[in-house]
């Protein structure tokens, strides 16, 4: 039967970003796989990670900005970006902030993110 989640979680986060969660460990319980909507500012920025996890995401509105070893990948409103287990990543937002949804698998866990100090 099909489980309706009414309403996401509010996940607490410093830096002025908002994290819903309609799926993952906190919301649904599971493991297997996260779902969240994030709604970051103008010039909001985490630290580097290494996740043990793979991570799709879908900018709806403003710009992405993924940094890796490679460079900076620039991820505009109708584009997507996957960032894999293993990979060094560090995400911040354009001028204008930015508005997403990201797919973690498995889901999202602060310990398995591997965030510097």
């Amino acid at each position: 039967m099909p489980e309706l989640i009414s309403a996401p979680t509010r996940i607490p986060v410093p830096g002025g970003k908002l994290i819903d969660e309609y799926a993952g460990r906190v919301t649904t319980g599971t493991g297997a796989v996260s779902v969240a909507h994030m709604v970051a500012p103008a010039g909001w920025e985490e630290p580097a990670q290494t996740p043990e996890f793979d991570e799709y995401t879908v900018v709806l509105r403003g710009t992405l900005l993924v940094e890796h070893d490679g460079g900076v990948t620039e991820v505009s409103a109708r584009q997507g970006v996957v960032t894999r287990a293993g990979e060094r990543v560090r995400y911040r937002t354009g001028p204008d902030g930015a508005e997403y949804v990201a797919v973690c698998l498995p889901a999202f866990a602060p310990d398995l993110a591997h965030r510097e100090d």
